[in-house]
C-alpha cells in the first residue's frame, strides 16, 4: 500500500501524520468500518454507512454537512484504483471527533481511508477458543466498531499467543457475544443460532446480511437469535464465524473438539443463491 487517504488528501504513507491530540488516539474517541471492494465496489455499501452514520449518532458526533456517503465511497474507489488493487481490496475507513481535549469541541473531524489487496487464498477452517481475560459491557455503544478495541486486541494477542485463529470474547454476563473480528453463529439441529445485539456483539454488516437472507428464505434452516451460553457451543452441531471482508468462515475445532462444516457449506451457498 503506497498511498493513504487522510481528511481527503491522497499521500504517500510515508507522508501520512496524525496530530497528537487526535481523539481517536489520544481517547480512542473514534469509529472505523472495515469494507470489500470488488471490481470497484464497495460489498454491502449501504449496510456499511447505515451503521457508520448510525454511530455517529450514538457518538453525537458533529459530521459536516459535506461528509456524505457518495463523497467516501468514491475516495474509497479512487484510493484503491491509486493502489492498484480494485479488483479485490481490503478497506479501512477510520474516524475521529477531531484534535483537542476531552472537553473541546468536536467541530474539526478528521477521517484516513486505507486499503490493500486480498490475496486469493484457499478458505481456511479456523481453530478458535474463549478469550477468558475480559467482559464486553452490553450498553448502547456495545454494537459500534469503535475505536476503543482494547477487549479484542488483547483476545488478538491471546490467540495468537495459543495457536489459535480466533478467540471468542465474553460480555458481562458471562456469555459469548462476538469473536476479535466477527459474529458468531452455530447450528443444532434444523436451527441457525447468534447472539442478538442485546448481548453486546457488534453490529456486523454480514451478519445483518446472513440474517435477512435466511429471515426471507423457505430454506430447510431457519434462524433465531440467542444468547449464546459456552455450553451451546459445546454442544452445538456446527459453528461459523462471519464478517464483510470474509464472508462466511466455518469453524474445524473449537475448546479442543473437532467440529463438521458440511451444513454451514450448504447454507453458504443457500444465501449466496437468494
Amino acid at each position: 500500500m503506497e498511498f493513504v487517504n487522510i481528511n481527503g488528501k491522497i499521500l504517500r504513507r510515508e507522508e501520512a501524520r496524525i496530530k497528537p491530540d487526535d481523539h481517536s488516539y489520544r481517547y480512542g474517541d473514534g469509529l472505523f468500518e472495515t469494507m470489500k471492494v470488488v471490481d470497484g465496489k464497495i460489498f454491502l455499501e449501504n449496510f456499511h454507512f447505515e451503521r457508520l452514520f448510525h454511530g455517529f449518532e450514538i457518538l453525537k458526533f458533529q459530521v459536516p454537512e459535506f461528509f456524505l456517503t457518495e463523497k467516501l465511497s468514491a475516495e474509497v474507489t479512487e484510493l484503491c484504483r491509486k493502489n492498484q488493487c480494485q479488483e479485490s481490496a481490503r478497506v479501512r475507513l477510520s474516524i475521529s471527533r477531531g484534535n483537542g481535549g476531552l472537553y473541546d469541541g468536536d467541530e474539526n473531524l478528521n477521517y484516513v481511508i486505507e486499503c490493500s489487496p486480498i490475496k486469493n487464498e484457499e478458505e481456511k477452517s479456523l481453530v478458535v477458543d474463549i478469550f477468558p481475560d475480559a467482559k464486553k459491557s452490553c450498553d448502547i455503544f456495545s454494537n459500534l466498531k469503535s475505536a476503543n478495541f482494547l477487549p479484542y486486541v488483547m483476545a488478538a494477542k491471546f490467540a495468537r499467543e495459543n495457536n489459535l485463529d480466533d478467540c471468542l470474547v465474553l460480555n458481562v454476563h458471562g456469555r459469548i457475544c462476538d469473536a476479535t473480528i466477527a459474529n458468531v453463529f452455530w447450528i443444532k439441529g434444523e436451527k441457525i443460532f447468534t447472539p442478538p445485539l442485546s448481548e453486546g456483539c457488534v453490529a456486523g454488516v454480514m451478519r445483518r446480511w446472513l440474517i435477512e437472507k435466511l429471515q426471507s428464505a423457505s430454506g430447510r434452516y431457519k434462524l433465531k437469535e440467542n444468547a449464546c451460553e459456552i455450553k451451546d457451543l459445546e454442544n452445538a452441531d456446527e459453528i461459523f464465524l462471519t464478517n464483510s471482508v470474509r464472508g462466511i468462515m466455518p469453524v474445524k475445532k473449537f475448546g479442543g473438539r473437532e467440529m463438521s462444516d458440511q451444513r454451514m457449506k450448504k447454507i453458504k451457498q443457500q444465501a449466496r443463491n437468494l
